[in-house]
Formats: C-alpha cells, sequence, structure tokens
C-alpha cells in the first residue's frame, strides 16, 4: 500500500512539475517567501486590507454570514476554473506550486516573532512598503506563468480577455471590491488599501515585463 501510494505522489510530482526548469522553481518559492513575508509582517499587522478574492471573502462574510473557510475555496475554485478555459493546464499547474509554496511560506513566518517594526502607527509607509512586498513577489510568480491565488488568477484572464494591461486588470478588481467595502469599512482605512493595491499592481505589471541585459560575453558572441 505504502508503495503504490509513494508511486501516485512520485508521479502526481513529475506531472506538476513537467517543463519546469530549476530556475523557474526557485523564482517562484522566491516570489512566495517574499510576497507572504509582507503579508504577515506588514498588512496583518497593520490591518491594511486587501482587495480581490480575500477582500471579497471579508464582504461576503459581513453581509451574509458565510465562513471564510466556506467562500476562499468557492471564490480561489471560481477563478481557477476561468484561468484554465482562459490561460490553460501548464497555468493550473504552475499555479499549484506557487500556491502551496505560499501557504507552506505563511505557516514558516509564523513560527518566528515580527520580523519588521509595527508600522501600524505610520498606515502610508505600511501601504507603501506592504504594496512593494506583494508586488514583487507575486511578480514574479505571474513572469513564471503562474499565480499565487484566484486574485491572479483572474486579473490574468481578464488580461488576457480584454487585451488590458495586467495592472489594469489588477486595479479593476481590487479597486471594485474595496469600493464596495466602503458599505462597512471607513473611508480613511480604504484611502491606505488603494495605495497598497494600487503599488502592487503596478510593480506585478513591471516585473512580470522586466527585460534584463544580456550578458556581454553573449552581445560579444553575436557581433553586436
Amino acid at each position: 500500500m505504502f508503495y503504490k501510494s509513494r508511486k501516485i505522489f512520485t508521479r502526481l510530482a513529475d506531472r506538476l512539475l513537467e517543463g519546469l526548469t530549476w530556475k523557474k522553481f526557485f523564482l517562484i518559492v522566491l516570489g512566495a517567501a517574499i510576497c507572504s513575508f509582507g503579508i504577515h509582517n506588514i498588512h496583518q499587522r497593520t490591518a491594511i486590507t486587501e482587495g480581490g478574492v480575500i477582500g471579497m471573502m471579508l464582504l461576503i462574510d459581513r453581509w451574509l454570514g458565510l465562513p471564510p473557510a466556506v467562500i476562499t475555496p468557492i471564490l480561489d475554485i471560481t477563478c481557477y476554473l476561468l484561468a484554465f478555459r482562459y490561460l490553460g493546464g501548464r497555468f493550473i499547474r504552475i499555479s499549484i506550486l506557487s500556491t502551496v509554496s505560499v501557504s507552506l511560506f505563511y505557516d514558516f513566518w509564523e513560527m518566528f516573532p515580527p520580523m519588521l517594526p509595527d508600522l501600524s502607527g505610520y498606515p502610508l509607509i505600511a501601504a507603501l512598503a506592504g504594496g512593494m512586498f506583494v508586488g514583487i513577489g507575486v511578480g514574479l510568480i505571474v513572469r513564471q506563468g503562474g499565480s499565487s491565488g484566484g486574485d491572479d488568477a483572474l486579473a490574468l484572464t481578464i488580461s488576457r480577455l480584454t487585451h488590458w494591461k495586467l495592472s489594469r486588470a489588477y486595479l479593476f478588481t481590487d479597486l471594485t471590491v474595496l469600493l464596495l467595502s466602503l458599505s462597512y469599512i471607513p473611508l480613511r482605512r480604504i484611502v491606505f488599501s488603494l495605495i497598497t493595491v494600487t503599488v502592487s499592481s503596478l510593480l506585478i505589471d513591471w516585473v512580470q515585463n522586466l527585460k534584463f541585459r544580456r550578458s556581454c560575453t553573449e552581445c560579444e558572441g553575436e557581433g553586436i
């Protein structure tokens, strides 16, 4: 029984990692570490809410009383089903790896005391710093062809269907949820959430499209 279970697990792991280089794997894990570090040490401590799936989950919980444990997987699965239709199976495989990596790093960071100063008294700095961590971390994951959650999957699907820039798709989903959240969250708190989602959206787009210069050795070899 143990041998069969291990064999099945090995096949699933091989299938999941098919076509994934060690470099891509490393960058996905690095992105998950950066993103989760920022959310754990900044967003959660300063109570800066997010848009997307997390914000929608909080909104539904507030007005319909449905528990997050039920709403979150429903929203994520819905986003991934849309992504599977328009972005393909390879995207879903990479997203499974990145989503698991983010979850594992959340557990990892929670094993330690806060590693950054408490920015609760400086919400603007918290919004900017949090947006930078999320933007760079998620940007690295999206650059490898995956997503860190349903938010990314939805934004990528919208970008594919509308031909919008990815930052515009992120802002569309985040701003829609944050505007609805004004029904129960004070405007002052929403302002800082708008700042953090704007920063993260622009950075995700920038990291995804970042072009690196080739080395001088490669240029010389091509006669450039």
